[in-house]
């Protein structure tokens, strides 16, 4: 049966366009537009109790029963373990993938996001403060992340929702002011996860309404 998800063009809702493609489970977008303010409509406060994107319908949840999830993490958990993929059995792996996923959600999204809240501030006074803050943040979150890759080829050894959670963000490295040539491991990580076929299909899933 067909996932609803409800999503919009953001890092978040990125994650999971990746995830389902890569998972081959079917999935039909539900476009919320948060620039106009849908995500307040009592609908999708329904699936969503935070009034956050991105967030998932699936009419064939756990005992063939409906169940809705939302935020981010829970659902890359979720569509993993309905699929069988992308959470390792290994005890050590599966372990390394919950790490590196909750490092994504406590600090590798918080911190460039504020990032994207700084920069497009129109007063330089109002900007100067924050983005030096937050963008020393977020370039030591990237040294972080080429440490660990330096040694690993995936977050946790093989490709896992870490990875997607992760790229998710990344993608975003322009926004950051981050030069990816700066963290070679993070740079040979991304290029590889971008060329492959259902990443790219993912990023290309449209999730803004069209003009």
């Amino acid at each position: 049966m067909t996932i609803e998800l409800y999503a919009f063009d953001t890092p978040n809702g990125r994650k999971i366009t990746v995830a389902l493609e890569e998972m081959q489970l079917p999935y039909k977008v539900n476009i919320v537009d948060i620039g106009a303010g849908q995500q307040h409509d009592p609908a999708f406060l329904a699936i969503s109790p935070n009034n956050k994107i991105p967030a998932i319908v699936d009419p064939d949840g756990p005992g063939g029963q409906p169940i809705s999830v939302f935020e981010s993490g829970a659902i890359l958990i979720y569509l993993a373990e309905k699929c069988g993929r992308f959470m390792p059995q290994d005890a050590r792996l599966r372990l390394a993938t919950l790490e590196w996923l909750m490092f994504q959600m406590s600090a590798f999204g918080p911190m460039p996001g504020q990032v994207h809240h700084f920069i497009a501030l129109d007063s330089e006074q109002d900007r100067r403060y924050g983005l030096q803050r937050f963008m020393d943040e977020t370039r030591r979150l990237y040294g972080v992340m080429d440490r660990r890759l330096a040694e690993h080829r995936y977050f946790a050894d093989e490709l896992s929702i870490a990875d997607f959670a992760i790229l998710g963000w990344a993608w975003r490295h322009p926004r950051h002011k981050v030069d990816l040539a700066d963290f070679p491991n993070v740079q040979r990580w991304y290029q590889e996860m971008m060329a492959r076929p259902a990443v790219q299909r993912g990023f290309a899933v449209p999730l803004r309404q069209s003009a």
